[in-house]
């Protein structure tokens, strides 16, 4: 699930990306779709990366002007939930920050976006609704490659607890939940969701922060 507002960030001639993520292959992920994505205008595509809030606040100083938007993750080494994002808003109030996360809360969402956040926009999805939401700010040109067409909106399906809670999970969140309670093992869901096991067991972890349980057994029962 992602909070995707009607971007509101001013148009600038900036056409590079700050991603602020201690994960490697999260950034690893992010440049190879952003380089696939890039368009064929003239614009040539730039992605700065970060380990840390502090690493983040020295690049964005040095390379205001040039950073279109900002990818920030709420945990790293040197900051806590939404302790970074407001630290770095203090410094650089108008910076366009996008929130990315793994965990999908509706709460954290909505402290997120009230905090100066743009955006919400979860790793636990396809990173191609992160390149979409992208693309609609006009970073990475006004035209995608014929070969890489933007696709459908991430479908959602509502899913209500016995508490009677109810929350939107992406479509992969669905496959994986649907396992769960079919009593399948990791490797069964990665099997039949043609997935690698780490990314089911990065699914289930939110799945289980989002509805507020520690275990699947838990988990099954809040929703039965």
């Amino acid at each position: 699930m992602s909070a995707l507002p009607t971007p509101t960030i001013e148009a600038r001639q900036a056409t590079t990306l700050l991603v602020v993520d201690d994960h490697d292959l999260l950034r690893l992920g992010l440049l190879t779709l952003v380089q696939a994505n890039a368009t064929g205008d003239g614009q040539a595509i730039a992605v700065l990366e970060s380990r840390t809030l502090q690493e983040a606040l020295e690049l964005y100083g040095r390379h205001e002007e040039q950073i279109g938007l900002v990818l920030l993750d709420l945990h790293l080494p040197d900051a806590h939930g939404l302790t970074g994002l407001t630290q770095f808003l203090k410094v650089f109030p108008q910076a366009p920050v996008v929130v990315l996360s793994g965990v999908s809360d509706p709460g954290l969402m909505r402290h997120a976006l009230s905090r100066g956040a743009h955006a919400y926009l979860t790793k636990s999805g396809d990173l191609k609704e992160v390149i979409g939401y992208i693309r609609t700010l006009g970073v990475l040109g006004t035209t995608a490659p014929e070969s890489l067409a933007p696709e459908s909106a991430p479908t959602l399906r509502a899913v209500r607890s016995t508490s009677g809670e109810t929350l939107q999970l992406s479509e992969r969140q669905v496959q994986v939940l649907d396992g769960i309670l079919a009593g399948e093992s990791n490797r069964d869901i990665a099997a039949r969701a043609q997935l690698s096991e780490g990314t089911v067991k990065n699914h289930v972890s939110a799945l289980l922060l989002l509805f507020g349980v520690r275990s699947r057994a838990q988990l099954i029962s809040t929703l039965r």
